[in-house]
């Protein structure tokens, strides 16, 4: 998966995306900033002009672990980055959406 996040100013994003993965991008690629998100999988912040049309209108989902999903959202508390209300399913699963400067949505998806 390489999955691209169009933002609109590349310095605050990406602040806010090393804040939201707890890390600083792995790699930069040309103009792209890269995190390693699994074995085969990327999320990718891009801020060039040939990606303006679709600022704010990504949107991915992140499996995580119960424990890493309780450690985020402690990590994105003190940062003072909020988010939507956690909801549980009736199966256990726990989501919570997450909006990026952009609008960009990030969710985190919890199995029980």
């Amino acid at each position: 998966m390489h999955s691209v996040m169009c933002v609109s100013d590349l310095d605050r994003s990406l602040e806010w995306y090393g804040v939201f993965l707890g890390r600083a991008a792995d790699e930069v690629i040309g103009e792209e900033h890269l995190w390693q998100v699994g074995e085969n999988a990327y999320l990718v912040v891009d801020a060039r002009d040939v990606r303006s049309k679709r600022v704010g209108g990504s949107m991915v989902t992140f499996g995580v672990a119960m424990t890493e999903f309780e450690e985020a959202l402690a990590r994105l508390a003190a940062r003072g980055v909020t988010h939507d209300h956690v909801e549980t399913y009736s199966n256990g699963v726990r989501h919570v959406e997450v909006l990026d400067p952009d609008g960009n949505s990030l969710s985190l998806a919890a199995l029980p």
